[in-house]
C-alpha cells in the first residue's frame, strides 16, 4: 500500500498544480483579457485564421475553458458566426496541448529552490505593489507558474520514492482491454480533478519516473482528453443555447479525436518516435507524450475539415432558445468567469431588458383598458428577468476585475436600477387606465400619451429610432404633463370626477412621468457606453 508520505506528497502536489494553474489563468485573463478578446473577434474570417487564433490565445492564457467562454460571448453578441466559433474551439483543443510541453520541457526539470520559489516571491512582490495597473495580474501569473512547478516537483518526489506503490504494470498484458483500462483511468482522473491539465501532468510524471510505460501512458493521455468533456457538459447546464452548442462541439471533437487516436495508437507512437528524432527532441517519455498529445489533436482538426459543416448545421438545429421572456439570453456562469467579457454580455442583456421594458410601457400607454397585473403579465416577466440579472451582477461583483471594468459595472448597475423602477410604475399606470375619464380630460390625456409614446420609441435601445438625447421633446412632454395634471385636478374640484378616479389618474400620470425619466436615464447611459467592437461577421 502506498506510504503515508507518498500519498501526502502526491495529493499535495496535485493540489498545488491546480492552484498554480488557477492563479496563472486568472492573472492572464486580467492582464490580457480585452486584448485577447479583440484578437478573437478580428482574426476569424477564415477557418484557418479561426483555428490559429484559438491555438494562440489558448496557449497564452493556458485555459481552453476561458477561450471557449470568450468565443461563446462573441457568437452571442453576433461578432462571430457559430461556424467561425467552431474553429476557435478546435484551435483551443490544440492550444491546450501547450500545457504538456510546459510540464515536459520545464516543469519536470526545474529545480524548486533555484527557480520555482523565486518566481513565487517575485510574483507576490509584484502583487503587493502592483496597485490598479497590470503589474498585479502579471505578479499573479508568476506566482501561479511558481506554485505549478512546486506541485510538479512534489508529484515527482512522490512517484519516484514510492517504489512499487505506483506499479501499474499489472493493468497491462490484456491487449485491447488494458488500453481501454488506461483510457478510462485517464478520463476518471480528469473528471475527479476537473482539469485535463492536472491529469496530463500526473500521467507525464508517472511516465517520466518510469512508473508507466509509454503506450499505456499514451492511452491515459487520450483518456484525459476525453474526460475533459465532462467539464464542458457541466458548464453547459443551464447555459445559453450557444454555450450548449459550443459544449456539444467540444464533446464531439474530443470523442471523435479520441476514438481515431485509439484505433491508430501503435502507428501514432511510431510516428512520435520518428518526429522526435527528426526534430532532435530529447529522448524522454514526457517529451514523447507531449508530442503525442499535440499530434492526435492536430489529427482531430484534420478530421474536422470535411465534417465541420455538417456538425455546424446539426448543432444549429438543436438547443433552441429557452423561454427568453423570463431568462437571460446572454448571461450564464461561464461568461461570468471572464469579467471583461461578462461586462460586454451584461451590456447586451441590459439592452434587451430595456427593449422589453419600453415595449411594456408603450403597451400600457396604448391600451384603452387593462386587466389586473398577475402571473404572465409584462410586469411579472420583467421583474423575473431583473432578479436574474441582479443575481448575475452580484456574483460578478465578487470577482477581481480591472478599474475600467469596475467602472462600467457601476454604470450597468444604475441602468438595471432604472429599468427596475420602470417595471414598478406599471401597476399605477394599469390602475389609471381603468379609471373613468371625462371629455374634458380625455383630449389632454390622449395628447400626453402620444408624446410619451414618441419619447419611448427614442428610448428603446433595441429600436430603429434609438436616440435618447431628446431634451426638446422631454420639455414638450413635461408641459403636457402639467396641463393634464391641472385638468384632472380641475375636474375633481368641479365634482366632474370622483375623488378615487382622480387619485388613480394622478398616480398614473406621476408613474408615467417617472417611468419616462428612468427609461431616458437608462437609455442615455447605454448610449454613452455603446461598444466599439468590430462589425459583426456574416455567417
Amino acid at each position: 500500500m502506498m506510504g503515508a508520505s507518498a500519498l501526502t506528497l502526491s495529493f499535495g502536489g496535485v493540489g498545488l498544480f491546480l492552484l498554480g494553474m488557477a492563479l496563472m489563468t486568472d492573472g492572464l485573463k486580467l492582464a490580457a483579457g480585452p486584448a485577447l478578446g479583440r484578437l478573437l473577434a478580428s482574426s476569424t474570417q477564415t477557418r484557418l485564421r479561426g483555428l490559429l487564433s484559438g491555438i494562440l490565445v489558448t496557449a497564452l492564457v493556458q485555459s481552453s475553458s476561458a477561450v471557449t467562454v470568450a468565443a461563446i460571448g462573441f457568437v452571442n453578441a453576433g461578432l462571430l458566426s457559430f461556424g467561425q466559433t467552431l474553429w476557435v474551439l478546435f484551435g483551443a483543443n490544440v492550444g491546450t496541448t501547450m500545457t504538456g510541453w510546459l510540464v515536459a520541457l520545464i516543469g519536470l526539470k526545474i529545480k524548486i529552490e533555484a527557480a520555482a520559489l523565486p518566481l513565487v516571491g517575485i510574483g507576490m512582490a509584484l502583487q503587493l505593489v502592483g496597485g490598479e495597473g497590470r503589474r498585479a495580474p502579471i505578479g499573479q501569473v508568476l506566482t501561479g507558474f511558481g506554485v505549478l512547478f512546486i506541485g510538479i516537483g512534489f508529484m515527482q518526489q512522490a512517484f519516484s520514492n514510492s517504489g512499487d506503490a505506483f506499479d501499474l504494470a499489472r493493468l497491462g498484458g490484456y491487449g485491447v482491454l488494458s488500453t481501454l483500462a488506461f483510457v478510462v483511468a485517464g478520463a476518471v482522473l480528469t473528471m475527479l480533478m476537473q482539469s485535463s491539465s492536472a491529469s496530463l501532468a500526473v500521467v507525464l510524471t508517472l511516465a517520466q519516473t518510469g512508473v508507466l510505460p509509454l503506450s499505456e501512458a499514451a492511452a491515459g493521455v487520450i483518456g484525459a482528453n476525453i474526460g475533459t468533456t465532462v467539464t464542458a457538459i457541466l458548464a453547459a447546464l443551464g447555459a445559453t443555447p450557444n454555450a450548449r452548442r459550443a459544449a456539444a462541439a467540444h464533446v464531439l471533437f474530443n470523442l471523435i479525436t479520441g476514438a481515431v487516436a485509439l484505433l491508430l495508437l501503435p502507428g501514432l507512437i511510431r510516428a512520435v518516435d520518428g518526429l522526435r528524432v527528426a526534430f532532435s527532441l530529447e529522448a524522454s517519455p514526457a517529451v514523447s507524450l507531449a508530442l503525442f498529445h499535440s499530434i492526435f489533436n492536430l489529427l482531430g482538426v484534420a478530421l474536422m475539415f470535411p465534417l465541420a459543416g455538417r456538425m455546424e448545421r446539426a448543432l444549429a438545429m438543436r438547443f433552441g432558445p429557452r423561454d427568453e421572456q423570463v431568462r437571460p439570453r446572454y448571461l450564464d456562469r461561464n461568461v461570468a468567469s471572464v469579467p471583461a467579457l461578462a461586462i460586454k454580455a451584461l451590456d447586451l442583456e441590459l439592452r434587451r431588458l430595456g427593449g422589453m421594458s419600453v415595449a411594456e410601457l408603450r403597451e400600457v400607454v396604448h391600451r384603452s383598458g387593462s386587466v389586473a397585473v398577475g402571473k404572465g403579465s409584462p410586469h411579472s416577466r420583467t421583474a423575473t428577468l431583473v432578479e436574474q440579472v441582479e443575481a448575475f451582477v452580484t456574483g460578478l461583483s465578487r470577482r477581481s476585475m480591472s478599474a475600467e471594468s469596475a467602472s462600467r459595472l457601476a454604470d450597468q448597475l444604475r441602468v438595471l436600477h432604472y429599468y427596475e423602477n420602470c417595471a414598478e410604475q406599471l401597476v399605477a399606470m394599469h390602475k389609471a387606465k381603468r379609471a373613468p375619464r371625462t371629455e374634458t380630460i380625455a383630449e389632454p390625456l390622449g395628447e400626453l400619451e402620444r408624446k410619451a409614446d414618441r419619447l419611448l420609441r427614442h428610448f428603446d435601445p433595441q429600436g430603429e429610432d434609438f436616440a435618447p438625447r431628446q431634451r426638446d421633446r422631454e420639455s414638450e412632454f413635461e408641459a403636457a404633463y402639467q396641463r393634464t395634471k391641472a385638468e384632472v385636478l380641475a375636474a375633481g374640484a368641479a365634482d366632474a370626477l370622483e375623488l378615487d378616479a382622480m387619485d388613480a389618474l394622478l398616480h398614473g400620470l406621476s408613474a408615467l412621468r417617472r417611468a419616462l425619466d428612468q427609461a431616458g436615464k437608462a437609455a442615455r447611459l447605454l448610449d454613452r457606453a455603446a461598444p466599439t467592437e468590430p462589425e459583426p461577421h456574416s455567417a
